[in-house]
């Protein structure tokens, strides 16, 4: 299984149909949403390019931190903090693999200022009749991949991702409902913490 493969969750979530097109919602709307988002946690189902699915929990704290906790049977843990994100599988016996963070499309929802007004970031920005939807790239790293997020209104949130890596293998994931603004712990994110919890 590929690093952003392992990193992803698509999140879907059944929602009404909203027949106004005026529910699109603009590019500096979705960006101030995820400026405002602090802390976040979720449950998740990730369904990956060969057709498995697993599911977990997400715990978000940006800038820069997420947590992926996967339910058994999968034996997998995914961690984002202080600038590399950190795969640990179950099934090696090695240490886990280390990404720069900013190598990732997930980088583009995590930094400290999200601009998605910046060019060449959006590839696309459309509404499909219940969300709307954003492609995005990082514009100094393009060949990296790509980040579809899906966004419903009233009130804006989340529901969401689709991380395409630089090989086309995609990953979709479906996040539950979030839980906004609770304090999480800094050791959630940290992969010193992980890589000794893991070693027991």
């Amino acid at each position: 299984m590929s690093p952003f493969r392992m990193t992803i969750a698509a999140v879907a979530m059944a929602v009404s149909a909203a027949p106004a097109m005026a529910e699109k919602l603009s590019l500096n709307a979705i960006s101030q949403y995820l400026n405002g988002l602090d802390t976040a946690k979720a449950s998740f189902t990730q369904i990956n390019d060969d057709g498995t699915i697993s599911t977990g929990t997400i715990y978000l704290k940006r800038p820069g931190r997420a947590r992926f906790e996967y339910n058994p049977p999968t034996d997998a843990l995914v961690v984002a903090g202080g600038s590399q994100v950190a795969i640990f599988d179950g099934k090696s016996n090695a240490g886990p693999q280390q990404y720069p963070l900013k190598r990732t499309p997930l980088n583009l929802i995590l930094e400290r200022n999200v601009n998605l007004n910046q060019a060449q970031m959006v590839k696309g920005h459309g509404y499909d009749g219940t969300a709307t939807t954003v492609l995005a790239q990082d514009p100094q790293n393009p060949e990296i991949g790509t980040i579809e997020l899906k966004f419903t209104a009233n009130p804006t949130e989340l529901r969401q991702w689709i991380i395409t890596d630089n090989a086309g293998s995609k990953t979709t994931v479906i996040l539950g409902e979030m839980t906004k603004g609770a304090p999480l712990r800094s050791s959630l994110f940290s992969i010193t913490a992980a890589i000794k919890q893991r070693s027991r």
